[in-house]
């Protein structure tokens, strides 16, 4: 019985397999059927590529069911209780499913990050989406600016200080203005303090002097073409030029390559000029000394040092052209007028720290207000130092406590919620007091610099940090007003720009001119002088040095006597010209010099 229905069984399962073999060759048959009768219609028409449209989708559908079928799906015929991969085929196969976790009993509602809007940069900008590139090619103006300022630069800048960095100035700011047009009163206020800089080449001797005024005049030229009144606009102004020059070489290289080969004519024109200029130009200075003299100070000497800094100075400057032309053709969008996030720090939280600088910084001026009103007595008395000592020893420190505590100022009045009237009172409050004491601690700095002077004398590096702490004043006066209403956006402006005008006003002044006239009249009232320190000045101070009387006019000047810098008519300085008339008008002897000071001043 049992083998009788085994038999049974295969014989159903043979039987359901034929069935199962003999409906897929009729739905085959019936297939290839519709298919070839819609070939037989499509003949000779646009139809048959339908079909064979048709017929290449079937394909593609069969062989999606037979790759289903290698990967799991029985074929008919096979037992339906074969294995697929170790995954029976009657039971479903199970699909994770992503759940989110339950919420905290101690927190808010879970966060779950989010896909916010996709930022595209402009193109060729990754970094900085808020200056796109011009549109056009750059014309020919920004060419001619180009070529016209490197040539003067390569031609008129001499290795010293002296007149042909001014020269160079001028043609480098008429040219870009021959591109940009008529300046605005800002621009042009800045242009002439970037002239103002490079002037002080010709008019002072003192080689510290024009690094820094050429550094200057960078920076003023950079902000005149590219702008700025913010914090970040001021940093993007210092650096636009340069970043500019960088940018404009793509945008030139377009305009050269709209304007196709340039051909060999203007090659043969330079050729032809050179040639008369080296023939005729002979045949002249042959015949007059004067006018040869005059050419071999307008040819450079030919060493391959002098054709490097030519080169060099000639690709800053064309660089520096280029780039103020195309802030011109594409200036930033910086959107310096928008309004600020709101601050985060709460009263609470700036309340305490300031509040503790606040009463350091009060119980030092009160300090400050004893020894102003008890003099050098009482100074002696508590510190145990004279007078001079003790102005020496804090004038340092006050100095690094006023720049720090204008950090800290800045930081707080940024951070800091005005959102509420209580708010902005205390902000006023906090940071006023501190803005106050601050100054008066600057102004302590300055009274122990002055009984200093009194006591060694003016130098230059003196003159300079109270020059230094003076502007400081000034800056700390700016925040207190612009605190009063809380709204100072013009600040960081107004602090570059009267940052600039101190130094330029402390360059016009003449440092070592006014040290040297100092100590002079000082030595003719108490016969002490540091002649060591006054022989290491620049031909600025020679005009008040020649005062001295002999041995300490010899021991002052002994390094100046035949001291001589210039080359050629670039070279000119107007303190060099003056040293060098005020030293042949006075006759020097050599003589054993001694200084009246010994030890660290």
């Amino acid at each position: 019985m049992k083998a009788a229905a085994a038999e049974a069984s295969k014989t159903a399962e043979v039987g359901e397999g034929s069935k199962a073999a003999q409906a897929a060759k009729a739905t085959e048959g019936a297939e290839d059927g519709v298919v070839s009768k819609a070939a037989q219609a499509a003949k000779g028409s646009k139809a048959a590529e339908a079909a064979d449209q048709v017929k290449a989708g079937d394909d593609e559908t069969a062989k999606a069911a037979a790759a289903g079928s290698r990967r799991g799906t029985p074929e008919p015929g096979t037992p339906t209780s074969q294995r697929t991969q170790g995954v029976r085929q009657d039971q479903p196969a199970q699909v994770a499913a992503a759940t989110l976790p339950p919420p905290s009993p101690w927190q808010g509602p879970p966060r779950y990050p989010t896909v916010g809007p996709v930022v595209v940069p402009a193109p060729g900008v990754p970094f900085m989406p808020w200056w796109t590139p011009p549109a056009n090619p750059a014309p020919a103006k920004v060419m001619v600016v180009g070529l016209v300022t490197g040539l003067a630069a390569a031609f008129l800048v001499p290795a010293n200080n002296g007149i042909g960095w001014f020269l160079a100035g001028l043609f480098g700011v008429g040219a870009v203005l021959y591109y940009a047009g008529k300046p605005s009163i800002e621009r042009a206020l800045w242009l002439a303090g970037a002239l103002a800089f490079l002037a002080m080449g010709f008019l002072r001797a003192a080689e510290w002097i024009f690094p820094l005024c050429v550094m200057a005049s960078f920076l003023c030229g950079s902000i005149a073409m590219a702008g700025g009144k913010t914090v970040r606009g001021l940093v993007f102004g210092a650096l636009g030029v340069g970043l500019g020059g960088l940018r404009s070489i793509p945008w030139v290289a377009k305009g050269l390559s709209r304007r196709g080969p340039i051909g060999i004519r203007p090659f043969v024109s330079v050729g032809v000029a050179l040639a008369l200029l080296l023939v005729f130009g002979s045949l002249l200075a042959g015949a007059d000394q004067a006018f040869g003299k005059f050419l071999e100070g307008l040819v450079p000497d030919l060493e391959i040092g002098v054709y490097v800094r030519m080169g060099f100075f000639g690709v800053v400057a064309a660089l520096g052209a280029l780039g103020a032309c195309y802030l011109v053709a594409a200036p930033a969008r910086i959107n310096e007028d928008a309004a600020s996030k709101p601050g985060s720090l709460r009263v609470k939280d700036y309340a305490l720290p300031v509040g503790v600088l606040v009463l350091l910084f009060a119980g030092f001026v009160g300090t400050q207000l004893a020894v102003l009103f008890g003099g050098e007595k009482y100074v002696m008395e508590t510190a145990g130092v004279t007078f001079a000592e003790y102005a020496r020893s804090g004038f340092w420190q006050l100095l690094w406590v006023a720049i720090l505590t204008l950090a800290v100022i800045a930081g707080v009045a940024h951070f800091a919620a005005k959102e509420t009237a209580r708010e902005q009172l205390w902000l006023r409050v906090l940071l006023g007091s501190l803005a106050v004491l601050t100054l008066v601690i600057v102004a302590s700095a300055l009274s122990r610099m002055w009984f200093y002077q009194q006591a060694y004398g003016w130098t230059v590096l003196r003159l300079l940090v109270s020059s230094c702490e003076v502007w400081l004043a000034v800056v700390y006066l700016m925040v207190i007003a612009g605190g009063i209403s809380l709204r100072a956006n013009w600040l960081p402006k107004a602090i570059v720009g009267t940052g600039t005008a101190f130094l330029l006003a402390v360059m016009v002044m003449n440092p070592e001119r006014v040290v040297a006239d100092y100590n002079v009249s000082r030595f003719e009232a108490t016969q002490k002088i540091d002649t060591v320190y006054l022989a290491t000045l620049s031909e600025d101070a020679v005009p008040a040095l020649v005062r001295l009387p002999e041995p300490q006019r010899f021991c002052s000047l002994r390094w100046l006597r035949n001291r001589n810098v210039e080359q050629d008519w670039r070279d000119f300085n107007l303190a060099r010209h003056n040293a060098k008339t005020s030293l042949e008008s006075v006759a020097v002897t050599e003589s054993t010099c001694e200084s009246s000071y010994s030890g660290e001043r």
